[in-house]
């Protein structure tokens, strides 16, 4: 089977884009555990981060401060939680290397392994304006 996030990164599948620059993007996550959950990939494909040089991963991981705040300062969250899963006992669904940025919120209740599935309408307006603060 191919690597759905390879297909996103190719243009072969859409996304809700909120970032990109030449080696990342990060995108709304198809099944959020919250209003504004995201993944920020790598566009060169590796299945664990164990797989990447060691100045790979903190350019990876030196994107999440910026695109976390946009998504806080768009979606009005109080805090943020951060997932990086490697291989399938690790719970890794998709076996290429992502960071999830997980809005938080005072107000809810949301528990960690229940996803929803976003309304199409909701995710465009919501990555136009994640886009316009990154």
């Amino acid at each position: 089977m191919d690597c759905i996030f390879c297909a996103i990164i190719n243009n072969k599948l859409d996304s809700h884009l909120i970032y990109e620059d030449e080696h990342h993007i990060a995108f709304l996550d198809k099944y959020p555990v919250d209003t504004g959950h995201s993944l920020v990939v790598p566009r060169k494909h590796y299945e664990k981060i164990i797989d990447m040089q060691e100045y790979e991963v903190g350019d990876l991981f030196s994107k999440v401060p910026k695109i976390a705040k946009a998504i806080l300062n768009t979606t009005s969250a109080n805090a943020f939680s951060l997932g990086q899963n490697n291989g399938k006992a690790a719970k890794q669904v998709i076996p290429h290397v992502h960071v999830h940025i997980i809005p938080r919120y005072n107000e809810k209740n949301t528990v960690w392994t229940k996803r929803n599935i976003g309304n199409e309408y909701e995710l465009n307006k919501l990555a136009q304006k994640i886009r316009k603060v990154v």
